[in-house]
């Protein structure tokens, strides 16, 4: 049986960088005139640029270029939750957030990790 949050087609996904990605590099891969997309949780940054969903237009384009931990954490897509401040977020909300890395890290390439980002864990 499959794990939890397994894609439906198997992804080969490169080995995860750690590179240290400042926050005006994020801002910029946003997916808007064909530039990357990336986004990230909990300061680790997710190379999401295949899924048109994080495009201009997508649903979810509100996440691209930002951490988007506290947004991701209460299943929001309003702009004004977008925020990597995740800690005070309440337990079931915190679960939510950590199956969303779960999520990302079986779809999408690790990028690296945003610089000075200290919101990595509890």
């Amino acid at each position: 049986m499959a794990g939890k949050f397994e894609p439906k087609v198997p992804v080969q996904l490169d080995p995860p960088k750690d590179d240290p990605i400042s926050l005006e590099e994020l801002a910029k891969a946003n997916g808007v005139d064909g530039a990357k997309c990336y986004v990230a949780i909990k300061g680790i940054v997710y190379d999401v640029t295949g899924n048109k969903a994080y495009q201009p237009g997508g649903p979810y384009h509100v996440f691209a270029g930002k951490d988007a931990s506290r947004a991701l954490g209460k299943t929001s897509t309003k702009p004004e939750d977008v925020s990597p401040e995740w800690k005070d977020l309440p337990d079931k909300e915190k679960g939510v957030l950590n199956d969303w890395i779960i999520f990302f890290s079986k779809r999408y390439n690790v990028v690296g990790r945003v610089e000075g980002a200290t919101n990595f864990d509890e």
